[in-house]
């Protein structure tokens, strides 16, 4: 009888002690996941909370209250016209620009793909998905577990979309015209197409117990500027201010490689008029805003799924763009406003509404991201994960200086201490900018011989930089009757 009653009791303790134990162990947590919205052309002046009152962005406005952004964030600039190709090249394999050149056309060998950041990504058992524009020579299939639309480097455009507007009478082109193509060539505007493509996966992936890294590059607000009707109509031209740097046309253009010839600039007339510029900004900000309401509709599917608390969000754009600022009207110069874009992250344990001034480069979302996910950063990584900057230390940023360059011989830049030093050394120009107390960069101060030091100081760390960077222009040699 005892032995009947001591078996039950026996089997009841033990029951116990299996719920106490399980309810003891810690559970494992999941590894975040992690998602880059990647933009094309935004400038960091192209959004509401970051400065701007003219332009609704409310979306990314949000993602600024609710973590941390960084205010200084550089791309160093393109081989060529295209600076998205040369900013993408380095995102994606984590090369600084001029080693992300040397092996952009060389990803033929598997040992080359393993390398990029998606199939770094894939050793810590991360699904991997992109979706938009790419512009990369690794093909995306070969490198991502996942492929939505994979879109070319700009949308297809027309003749009708440059030179203009000529006058307030030049009405042949409107955002809102499909005829015209561009992105609403398919019958879907492009950046419509890409959200789409991003929930669709949001939705499979919540069903999944694998972390996932998306890679979600919209196309917008690249030019041709195309959006609904009623986005435009959001910006009437008379609230549209002309920027304070505005010139019929920059009088270096031609020799720093961005003259009357170069795509970009086409897209405006010559001169330049405050009526034409005000038109294209009204249709930069119209696509911005709709391309915002695109990434609200990402957000809103993480969310609905329960999939943002254990998520990093960063958002950041290829680089910045002109559009009419110093007369010019694409991305091909050192100043910050094609030089800089926003750059947010959003996440478990990210301080909100947190701005932070130190200097870091846009492709340093990869080391970051890399961190995040538990990855070794490889020694051929030269980007730096900015975590423990946006979590406290300030003051721990790994870049004295910033770099900036423009093919191999049109434009080189140094930003330090407060000071940018342009080189254009094909006319041997110098420019130099107090950032401090000229941050527009109106008034060069390199004719005045009182700064003839601080030009020297900054040409020879500039030097250093190039030797740094393994850039193939000898400055030495062109400017050495000029300092």
């Amino acid at each position: 009888m005892k032995n009947i009653l001591y078996i039950p009791l026996f089997l009841a303790l033990c029951l116990l002690s299996c719920i106490e134990k399980k309810e003891s162990t810690p559970e494992i947590k999941k590894k975040p996941n992690i998602i880059f919205l990647f933009t094309d052309d935004q400038s960091f002046k192209a959004l509401n909370a970051l400065g701007n009152p003219e332009i609704k962005t409310p979306t990314m406005d949000k993602l600024v209250e609710q973590g941390v952004t960084l205010t200084h964030a550089y791309n160093m600039g393109g081989w060529n016209g295209a600076i998205c190709m040369a900013s993408r090249a380095m995102v994606i394999s984590g090369r600084s620009i001029w080693n992300a050149q040397s092996i952009s056309g060389n990803y033929s060998k598997d040992e080359d793909l393993d390398k990029t950041w998606p199939k770094l990504m894939q050793t810590a058992g991360y699904d991997t998905y992109m979706t938009g524009k790419w512009h990369v020579q690794a093909k995306p299939k070969k490198i991502f577990n996942h492929v939505g639309h994979v879109l070319r480097g700009m949308p297809f455009d027309t003749p009708e979309g440059y030179n203009r507007p000529l006058n307030e009478n030049d009405t042949l082109w409107k955002p809102w015209k499909k005829e015209f193509g561009g992105y609403w060539k398919g019958g879907k505007h492009w950046s419509e197409l890409v959200k789409d493509d991003a929930v669709s996966f949001i939705d499979s992936a919540s069903l999944k117990d694998d972390p996932f890294f998306m890679y979600i590059a919209f196309n917008a607000p690249h030019d041709p500027r195309q959006a609904p009707k009623k986005y435009v109509d959001m910006y009437p031209l008379e609230n549209i201010s002309i920027p304070e740097s505005f010139v019929p046309e920059y009088p270096y253009n031609e020799t720093m490689g961005a003259g009357r010839k170069l795509r970009d600039e086409r897209l405006a007339p010559f001169p330049r008029t405050e009526y034409s510029i005000k038109v294209n900004r009204q249709e930069y900000y119209a696509i911005t805003t709709h391309l915002d309401d695109q990434i609200k509709d990402i957000l809103d599917a993480l969310e609905k799924k329960g999939l943002k608390e254990n998520t990093y969000i960063f958002f950041s754009s290829d680089h910045g763009l002109s559009v009419g600022e110093h007369g010019l009207m694409g991305k091909q110069s050192m100043y910050d406003h094609s030089l800089r874009m926003p750059l947010m992250v959003v996440g478990p344990d990210i301080p909100k509404g947190k701005k932070i001034d130190t200097d870091v480069y846009m492709q340093d979302i990869m080391a970051t991201s890399l961190e995040l996910a538990g990855v070794e950063k490889p020694e051929y990584v030269e980007f730096n994960s900015f975590l423990n900057i946006i979590k406290g230390n300030e003051n721990q940023g790994f870049y004295e200086s910033v770099y900036g360059t423009y093919e191999k011989g049109a434009q080189r830049m140094i930003r330090k201490d407060g000071y940018k030093l342009i080189l254009y050394p094909k006319s041997t120009k110098i420019l130099l900018y107090d950032l401090k107390n000229d941050p527009l960069e109106l008034d060069d101060l390199a004719s005045n011989p009182e700064n003839t030091g601080k030009i020297k100081s900054l040409f020879r760390d500039l030097i250093q930089l190039q030797k740094d960077m393994k850039d193939p222009l000898d400055l030495e040699t062109i400017y050495k009757n000029s300092l």
